[in-house]
């Protein structure tokens, strides 16, 4: 059963040791610096994905201080749990944890078109394309 959990101690160098596959890294922020970025914007909330006992991925998600939107900023499994619906099960919990805020009725996040597992991820979810990009990362909306 897939669970988010906050990070401590406990388990810190576990979600630290968690990585995509090499193909993927251009992809994806490692998890030590969206930890520590997560310690100086104080509005990211940091997630252990958990199996079970075991940790597969990391997400972190907040409430952007500059548009004051929902905004996922990391969703990554480690490559040994790819393909097992950790990342679809993970992204429903996040995306109820959102809905549940009746104040916003949309999140965005921002994705590299070279994601082909990423984009399908967030297509079955809902999300589309705004037309927007920022850096390398097309941003994508969901709406409820």
């Amino acid at each position: 059963m897939i669970t988010l959990q906050e990070i401590h101690m406990e388990q810190f160098w576990d979600v630290i040791d968690l990585s995509v596959r090499p193909e993927q890294a251009e992809f994806c922020t490692s998890n030590a610096v969206s930890i520590a970025q997560s310690k100086v914007q104080s509005e990211c909330i940091p997630l252990a994905i958990y199996d079970g006992e075991t940790p597969v991925g990391f997400l972190m998600y907040c409430v952007d201080r500059d548009d004051g939107e929902w905004w996922i900023y990391r969703l990554m499994v480690d490559a040994r749990f790819q393909g097992r619906g950790c990342g679809t099960a993970a992204l429903a919990l996040v995306l109820e944890r959102m809905r549940a805020d009746a104040t916003r009725s949309r999140v965005f996040l921002g994705v590299h078109r070279q994601a082909a597992a990423a984009v399908a991820l967030y297509e079955r979810a809902g999300f589309r394309f705004t037309g927007q990009v920022f850096g390398a990362e097309h941003i994508m909306r969901l709406d409820w």
